[in-house]
């Protein structure tokens, strides 16, 4: 079995999705977060946000499914995030989720990534940074197969990625 490359400075993954109501149903039952901007539409249209707006863990949680699956992949676990949420995301958005290698230590499966979300019209709706931390024994133990469903994954060097 061959493990994914280790990603390198530069690499570059992202994955989109459309975010749904059931998404805040499906958050407000995994976590209990029920304020009233997430679920009362008059409520909310009379907030600063003129409407429902999404969780910040439905719409950070696109960059979770990014590292745990597409870069730097399977294994893969926050060990730091550091995110500013800049604007709202509301039911019927499409939000597109990068990370951008920036660091990559030589001593440990540690990478630095630069993160953004973006909505459909390109408005940044969180950015940041986060490092993480990839188990060696679960990547290596990754099938080529699997990598066939990930993301766009770039290479700074514009090679191919299995020569790495």
């Amino acid at each position: 079995m061959r493990s994914r490359p280790e990603p390198r400075v530069g690499d570059s993954a992202s994955r989109s999705r459309a975010v749904t109501a059931r998404d805040i149903e499906l958050f407000i039952e995994l976590t209990g977060d029920r304020n009233p901007l997430h679920v009362d539409a008059e409520l909310a249209r009379r907030s600063r946000f003129g409407g429902i707006v999404v969780q910040g863990g439905v719409t950070s949680g696109l960059l979770n499914a990014l590292v745990a699956e597409d870069l730097p992949g399977p294994g893969s676990v926050f060990l730091s995030v550091d995110w500013r949420f800049r604007a709202a995301v509301r039911p019927g958005d499409v939000i597109t989720a990068r990370a951008v290698v920036t660091a990559v230590r030589a001593d440990k499966p540690v990478t630095t990534l630069a993160t953004t979300i973006t909505d459909q019209d390109g408005v940044v709706v969180l950015d940041g940074t986060a490092v993480v931390w990839r188990d060696p024994v679960v990547a290596a133990a990754q099938e080529p197969a699997s990598r066939a469903r990930t993301a766009s994954i770039v290479s700074a060097s514009a090679g191919d990625l299995s020569g790495r």
